[in-house]
């Protein structure tokens, strides 16, 4: 056996080992796992949405956006009464209600757009919860092809620009009790969304930093011996445990804060041109909010800083240590994950 082979050889026993794999194999598990549910995501796009239709016209084109909506919708409600309706989807799970007004064949005949009514029952902010109410946002498009294509085989205008838009939509949406006029659920998600997904990051970003560097500096010493130094010293070991994990987390917490800062100022930013207020619609967070946040932070960081530090207790070298931190790295992406699917 050549030098090179036996180099190759001690190399690679040296680094496959079951603290390598073993986190290797968690994540790999991990994103399977997220394709079974981006798998289930598209399965359920393909069922049709559970939707309320209140027709007011009797004209053709009404007559048109109900064949369509028949032919791609549940229809759990076909009355007149739009509490009843609402009640109705609010039991059996719907997630929109199209109310079709008097005059929305005879504006569209006199080259005016017909408006549609909507009214939009939102559970969540999540992907998940966005699904059927895209689908239903999906057959809105089919209405107006048909349309379209009723106005161009009948002749009914020569209007271009109405024949390409037939319709317009006021919309409002019902979420956690509150009535929100003219906003759509993907406005009102896509703003949620982007704030609620500033805290899991940070707290990811800051586990891992902070994690890791518990986790080398365990490593480290082990390796230079400093640690069996700090044992011998007449110190207690419960004062060193703590004086690790506080310094470590007020680390943490120093950059929890530059990142909460710079992220905030950065999403601010993406948001700016948006006309939602959520403290209009008190969705936004109190000082007793912030204050719960502030201590789920901190404990948090000073659990996960603990179980860095007996990962490092595992460790030989520093070399071992950088290997170690990818169990923190999986335990810190689950909120993330979590964040965005619910």
């Amino acid at each position: 056996m050549s030098s090179l082979s036996k180099i190759i050889r001690k190399e690679v026993k040296e680094l496959l080992t079951p603290a390598t794999l073993i986190p290797i194999i968690i994540i790999a598990v991990l994103f399977g796992s997220l394709g079974g549910v981006f798998g289930g995501v598209e399965e359920q796009l393909e069922e049709p949405p559970m939707i309320a239709v209140i027709n007011q016209d009797g004209g053709s084109l009404s007559l048109v956006a109900m064949a369509v909506f028949n032919a791609t919708s549940d229809i759990v409600y076909n009355g007149t009464d739009v509490q009843e309706a609402l009640n109705v989807l609010d039991e059996k799970g719907g997630v929109s209600l199209f109310v079709i007004p008097a005059n929305f064949t005879s504006n569209i005949e006199n080259d005016t757009q017909g408006t549609i009514e909507i009214f939009w029952i939102m559970k969540g902010a999540g992907i998940m919860d966005s699904v059927p109410g895209a689908a239903a946002d999906a057959n809105l498009m089919y209405v107006d092809q048909a349309i379209s294509a009723t106005l161009i085989n009948h002749n009914m205008s020569d209007n271009a620009s109405l024949i390409l838009d037939p319709t317009q939509y006021y919309e409002t949406t019902l979420f956690k009790g509150k009535e929100m006029t003219g906003i759509s659920p993907i406005t009102i998600s896509s703003v949620m969304s982007s704030q609620s997904f500033v805290m899991p990051l940070i707290v990811m970003m800051v586990i891992i930093y902070a994690g890791s560097i518990v986790i080398s500096s365990m490593g480290s010493e082990k390796e230079n011996k400093t640690l069996e130094t700090l044992l011998t010293m007449p110190v207690s070991r419960t004062s060193i445990v703590f004086g690790k994990l506080i310094g470590a987390a007020l680390v943490g917490l120093l950059m929890a804060v530059i990142y909460m800062f710079g992220m905030s100022y950065y999403f601010d930013s993406l948001m700016g041109s948006s006309s939602i207020d959520l403290a209009e619609f008190g969705l936004t967070l109190s000082i007793v909010d912030y204050i719960l946040v502030g201590m789920s932070l901190f404990a948090s960081l000073v659990f996960a800083l603990a179980l860095c530090m007996i990962l490092g207790i595992f460790t030989k070298n520093y070399k071992a240590a950088q290997t170690m931190t990818m169990p923190v790295t999986f335990l810190a992406m689950i909120p993330m994950f979590v964040t965005m699917f619910t």
